[in-house]
Order: C-alpha cells, then sequence, then structure tokens
C-alpha cells in the first residue's frame, strides 16, 4: 500500500490531500491540510504574482511538506492552477518553490484542469448527463458531458478573487453583485455550444464555494446530514442565501454561521457568478459535488483506466473501497448481497418494493458489517453510524439514510424513533415499513452465510397461504446457517404476516 500526497495550488486556497493506495485500484483520504494563500490576489493589475502572496504560500508549502514527511508520504504531485497559469514571473516561482521546499509544481492547461475536474465528478456521481460549473479563486470551469462522455469545456479567466478584486470599487456589495451577475452573464453569452445544451442535463456544482454553500444552507434548513456531495439545493433557496449575503459587508459575513471566515469577502463574488449561470440556463435545482480536480488526479494514480473512460459503476466501486478500508470480507459481503437480492426478488409479491429499494438493500448489505471495525457487540448500531457518516458515491442523501437504517436494524436491533425522526424531510412516512423489511431480509442473508463459507449458494422461495417455504441450494453441511437463519422468523412474521420455514 502506497500513500501520496496531492497538492493542489490554487489562487484563492492551497490544499493538501493524503490517500493511501490500495494495490487493486482504490484509494482512501486519511488526511488533509488547506489554507487560504490568495495567490492570485492583486494579479490582474500587472500580471505578476505579488511577493506577500508568493511568501504565504512557500510558508504554508513547506508545512505542508513536513506534515507529508511525517506522514510516510512516498511521492506527492503538485499542480498549479489559473494563478500559476497566467502569472509572468512563473519561473522564478516555481524555481523557488523547488529550492525551498523541494516540491515540483506542475502547472496545469486548461484544458488539464478541465478534464481532472470532470473526472472527479463523473466518478463519484450517478448523474448521466450534466452540466458542471467549478468556481476557483482566479478562474471558472464549465464542462458538459452527456452519456459520460465529455463534449465541451470553457475556462473563464477570472473567479471569485479576480471578480471581487474587479468590483471592488463599487458603491456597496449589492452594486458589485450586480455588475459580477451583468458581467458573467456577457461572458456565457459568447459560449455558443451552451445553448446546444441537453435540457435534461443535470447543474453540478464544484468547488470550495459551492461546499461553503451548502454548509449555509444546512443550516437554514436544519439539515441533518453532513455531506455536501450530492445535495441537492433548489435556485429558490439558493436566491435567499445569496440576496442576504450580498446585502452584508464582510465584518457582517464573517459572522454568519456556517460561512468560512476566510472566504467572507469573495464569496458575494462566487454566488453572483452562481445566481448569473442559474438565471441564464433556467436551472431550478443543481446538486453539489464535494469531488473535483483532487479526485481526478487521486484516480490517475489509483485506476488509470479512468483516464480513458468513467467508472461504470460508480456505486458498485465506492462501495468496494468503503469494504476494503474498513477490514470487511469481501467474498462473505458479495455472499450476503447475492442472497440479499434473490430474497429480495422472489419476495417481491408479497413487498412489492421498487428497484430503488433494491439499491438501498445492496448498500446496507454491503457495509452491514463495517460496524465490526469499532466493536462486536452492538456493531449492527455502529454500521449504522458509519453508513450515514461515510462517503458513499453514486446514491442519494435519502438512500444512504435508508441502508444505515437497515444495516442497524438487521441484527434485531430496534429503530430509536427519534433517531429516524431527525431525518424526516428526506424519508417517506411508508420507509419505516420498508426499512424494517429489508432488515429481516439482509438478517435471514447473513445467517445463511453465519460460518462465511458459502455452503448456501442459492433459494428457492414459495408463498404458500400463510407460509414462505425457502429451499436453500447447498454444497455442504448448512445447518448451522439453517439454524441461524431459522431465529428471524418472529422479525419475518411480523414484517411480512407469514410463517417462515427453511428447508
Amino acid at each position: 500500500m502506497e500513500k501520496i500526497g496531492i497538492i493542489d495550488l490554487g489562487s484563492n486556497t492551497a490544499r493538501l490531500v493524503i490517500a493511501e493506495m490500495f494495490t487493486d485500484g482504490h484509494y482512501m483520504v486519511v488526511d488533509e491540510l488547506k489554507e487560504s494563500v490568495r495567490l492570485g490576489q492583486d494579479m490582474d493589475r500587472d500580471g505578476f504574482l505579488k511577493p506577500q502572496r508568493i511568501a504565504e504560500t512557500i510558508k504554508t508549502l513547506k508545512m505542508f511538506k513536513r506534515l507529508c514527511d511525517a506522514s510516510g508520504v512516498e511521492r506527492i504531485i503538485a499542480v498549479g492552477t489559473a494563478a500559476v497559469r497566467r502569472a509572468k514571473n512563473q519561473r522564478s516561482f516555481l524555481d523557488e518553490i523547488q529550492v525551498s521546499c523541494n516540491i515540483t509544481i506542475r502547472v496545469l492547461s486548461e484544458e488539464e484542469e478541465a478534464v481532472l475536474v470532470y473526472r472527479g465528478v463523473i466518478n463519484s456521481m450517478d448523474i448521466p448527463k450534466g452540466l458542471i460549473l467549478e468556481i476557483g479563486g482566479g478562474s471558472t470551469k464549465i464542462v458538459y458531458y452527456n452519456r459520460r462522455n465529455l463534449l465541451n469545456f470553457a475556462t473563464l479567466p477570472f473567479g471569485a478573487v479576480t471578480l471581487t478584486d474587479l468590483f471592488a470599487n463599487d458603491s456597496s456589495p449589492e452594486a458589485a453583485a450586480a455588475h459580477i451577475e451583468e458581467f458573467f452573464t456577457e461572458q456565457l453569452k459568447k459560449l455558443a455550444w451552451l445553448k446546444e445544451v441537453d435540457p435534461e442535463a443535470q447543474m453540478i456544482g464544484a468547488g470550495g464555494s459551492f461546499r461553503n454553500l451548502f454548509k449555509i444552507a444546512k443550516l437554514v434548513r436544519k439539515y441533518p446530514l453532513d455531506k455536501a456531495h450530492n445535495y441537492r439545493l433548489d435556485t429558490e433557496d439558493f436566491t435567499g442565501i445569496y440576496d442576504m449575503l450580498k446585502a452584508l459587508d464582510v465584518d457582517k459575513r464573517k459572522k454568519i454561521k456556517g460561512l468560512s471566515p476566510s472566504r467572507a469577502d469573495i464569496m458575494p463574488a462566487a454566488m453572483a457568478i452562481v445566481k448569473a449561470f442559474v438565471s441564464y440556463m433556467n436551472v431550478n435545482t443543481f446538486a453539489i459535488c464535494g469531488c473535483g480536480l483532487r479526485e481526478g488526479l487521486m484516480l490517475n494514480q489509483a485506476l488509470p483506466i479512468t483516464t480513458e473512460k468513467p467508472i461504470s459503476d460508480v456505486l458498485g466501486y465506492s462501495l468496494e473501497t468503503l469494504v476494503k478500508y474498513h477490514g470487511c470480507d469481501p467474498k462473505h459481503v458479495e455472499h450476503v448481497m447475492q442472497l440479499s437480492i434473490q430474497l429480495f426478488k422472489q419476495l417481491r409479491v408479497l413487498h412489492k418494493f421498487s428497484r430503488q429499494y433494491l439499491k438501498i438493500l445492496k448498500i446496507a448489505a454491503s457495509l452491514h458489517d463495517c460496524g465490526r471495525r469499532v466493536k462486536y457487540y452492538n456493531h449492527a448500531r455502529h454500521s449504522w453510524y458509519m453508513i450515514l457518516n461515510s462517503s458513499i458515491y453514486g446514491a442519494t442523501h435519502r438512500e444512504i439514510v435508508l441502508a444505515a437504517f437497515v444495516a442497524g436494524c438487521h441484527n434485531r436491533e430496534d429503530i430509536p424513533a427519534a433517531e429516524w425522526a431527525k431525518y424526516k424531510d428526506l424519508v417517506l412516512e411508508e420507509d419505516l415499513d420498508a426499512v424494517k423489511k429489508l432488515g429481516v431480509l439482509l438478517r435471514i442473508a447473513e445467517s445463511l452465510d453465519r460460518s462465511q463459507c458459502g455452503v448456501v449458494t442459492g433459494l428457492n422461495c414459495d408463498v404458500l397461504g400463510d407460509s414462505v417455504i425457502m429451499k436453500t441450494e447447498l454444497t455442504g453441511d448448512a445447518a448451522l446457517e439453517i439454524r441461524d437463519a431459522a431465529t428471524a422468523n418472529p422479525e419475518f412474521k411480523r414484517a411480512f404476516k407469514k410463517n417462515l420455514e427453511i428447508l
């Protein structure tokens, strides 16, 4: 297992991500560090990186290097984006970093940066048609893809920092925001291909400003999950937050809960870009992506095939990563999942659930054992918590919540009413019954691989009157498995109103 460091030197923020690279194409972030260096600040006056900004950046990179050395990082991959790309003193700046920090910065072209952002998004979200808006400090990327193929992109040479500087002399924050909206809209009109975007394409917001927007929206909505990735925000709700931000001066903005103080001065400019974009493209709702350029770089290292084509099963890849990271037995996990699927399909006449619930069951089955990493006793409860707080790509927030409750109740655990009530804005009334039924199916599937030897290879279920007859296909002695599964009969009867007989 190799440990690598990814340094993303942006126009506003320098970020370090440390990741463990598994030997079979997966990775897991194990540490990160970020600093607001404002490298691109005041650059538009003469095109030069300013001495104070350079000094702050080098100080930060030295700190990054010390953490990498202390963490046993074997390789550092460092890239620079808009500010470094445009700087007239780029060469002397990069040489100074090499000498003082022993870090080599590779300056990304506009196309390389856009493609890496696309790869980070497309391999972490199950959205087949998308229009990505990624707002940086010194540039704004717009990427359009359809059927998971990149079709068009544009890099506009201004971002939250540069636009804040450009309109800093306006009479008020609201006036500056209005001018930025007008300015950005005029730039969008120059992109003829935007008019050809499929109307079904989903807007996806990427970058630090969108993640900070989620933190504000979370508090406004009292949203129960602390997950920016795949959070959906209505344009109307966004506009309410934007109108609040742009009416305040910097000092008052710094007091807004959820808004990072280091981003308070540039946030209105970033939100003005979003406002112009959603208005121009007639967007009613958009998704926030927690992944981008750095994830694109990590995937290049962990799974080089993604440089040619995206991951076909985003959810499956994500679940495999978590199974490996939490030390679960992959053969047992796969076997329990397959038995769960068989039970779901063969008992559809009883539960009548849609395929969406099968996806929820797959997530729960994949991670039902992850709580053992904390402690065997009450591990179902630990699994519930860990699923809720894991980065599960390719699943909606609602699906993650329901999967967590399925895993949490699969081992005779009751669903705490107070915990369920926290997610009332995400779940439906009928979901509680569904969770209990799926939990029973998962418990039976887990019992049928009790010895983790795969002795039960298949199932055939018949619904006869007030009973379900479950015939097992075996490769050996399954007395333990059948005995353990039979103990689920009381829960099965409560959930499905049928007796369970396992042969």
